[in-house]
């Protein structure tokens, strides 16, 4: 059974960091795109970066471009969203997603296996 496990969410002061983490299991994930979006209260679930499960492409929304990096640990099946200076807009539930295909402008419904999602909370 493919499944994805977030961790690493909670709260943090404006200005603050946190690494988000994805466990992946189940399946090879070799040659699978993995993402990570976030959904905050009342709004759609936007997409935020995406990479190869290599780590040698990535991509990221220009909102988030330059504060967030995503990566991946190929030896540990784990994908990383590491998030720097952390805005108050910034929280949301985050969800970890795999595809089988690269898209150039991802969505969600591009992603057909997904975590449960982890909650972070910036505080002003």
């Amino acid at each position: 059974q493919v499944q994805l496990v977030e961790s690493g969410g909670g709260l943090v002061q404006a200005g603050g960091s946190l690494r988000l983490s994805c466990a992946a299991s189940g399946r090879t994930f070799s040659g699978y795109v993995m993402a990570w979006f976030r959904q905050a209260p009342g709004k759609e679930r936007d997409f935020l970066a995406q990479t190869s499960w290599s780590g040698a492409y990535t991509l990221y929304e220009e909102s988030v471009k330059g504060r967030f990096t995503i990566s991946t640990d190929v030896a540990k099946n784990t994908v990383y969203l590491q998030m720097e200076s952390l805005k108050p807009e910034d929280t949301a539930v985050y969800y970890c997603a795999a595809s089988g295909t690269w898209y150039t402008r991802p969505n969600e419904s591009g992603f057909a296996v997904w975590g449960q999602g982890t909650q972070v909370t910036v505080s002003s």
